[in-house]
């Protein structure tokens, strides 16, 4: 059993899910069905994070890059989506999940829009955790959107560019209203962050897992979230000075 310090638990969790098309080929089945169990994943981690008391949570579910896959499984992909959302949003609502996404949602199919706008509005008023997918998202095209975006209102004179800070330009992108990662977990044993929330994940800790998605279940979470517990997370300062921060909040 792994106990977890309650005061500790990371605000918000980041999972770039990946190992779906290699489960499928270790067990001899098409990357469809493989896509099947990654989503049987992706309602354990949910459950988990709501159960936990987790606020949230922002998974990697399609890329920009994604869309230079076989036609075939794009389609799949987006009928998974669907699914998941027919299945889900009820479910959703009985946890207190409110239901967001990031990313370039105009380019989904018209359909997957349609569920996704339905499902958002169903649990706009959940406040117990945000489930935050990435959709069609890359990093790179939402930091030059955020980019045009204060540019344009720079021209505009809405903004000065000396006024222009880190924490004002965070608001230009598709997470202004969420707070940085502070745990992201990668699973299948790959070693980098394939361009998702470049920007938020200045401070971010990573947690790499050789666990395919389809396998990453409760146990494999927790363990995540141990790890992370058992780091400092110093933000540029010496441990001296951390410690003495801590024991000035503490005095408050």
């Amino acid at each position: 059993m792994i106990n977890l310090d309650k005061q500790k638990l990371p605000r918000h969790i980041a999972v770039i899910m990946d190992g779906n098309g290699r489960w499928a080929k270790m067990h001899t089945i098409g990357r469809i069905l493989g896509h099947k169990k990654g989503a049987e994943a992706v309602r354990t981690t949910v459950r988990t994070c709501r159960e936990i008391g987790i606020k949230y949570l922002t998974l990697f579910a399609f890329s920009v890059e994604n869309w230079s896959r076989p036609s075939e499984e794009i389609d799949a992909l987006m009928s998974l989506l669907e699914e998941y959302l027919d299945k889900e949003t009820n479910e959703l609502n009985k946890q207190g999940i409110r239901l967001r996404t990031i990313g370039n949602i105009g380019s989904l199919y018209k359909t997957v829009r349609d569920k996704l706008d339905n499902s958002i509005k169903m649990t706009a008023g959940n406040e117990g955790m945000i489930l935050n997918l990435a959709l069609s998202y890359g990093a790179r095209d939402e930091i030059i959107e955020g980019v045009k975006k204060i540019t344009q209102e720079a021209q505009q004179g809405k903004i000065r560019p000396e006024d222009i800070t880190k924490e004002k330009f965070g608001n230009y992108l598709y997470t202004k209203a969420m707070p940085d990662p502070d745990l992201l977990i990668r699973t299948s044993g790959e070693y980098r962050i394939s361009n998702f929330l470049l920007w938020q994940m200045a401070y971010t800790e990573f947690y790499f897992t050789d666990v395919l998605w389809p396998d990453f279940g409760k146990k494999e979470l927790l363990k995540a979230i141990a790890e992370y517990q058992n780091r400092e997370r110093r933000f540029g300062l010496t441990s001296e000075q951390l410690q003495k921060n801590i024991s000035a909040n503490a005095k408050i």
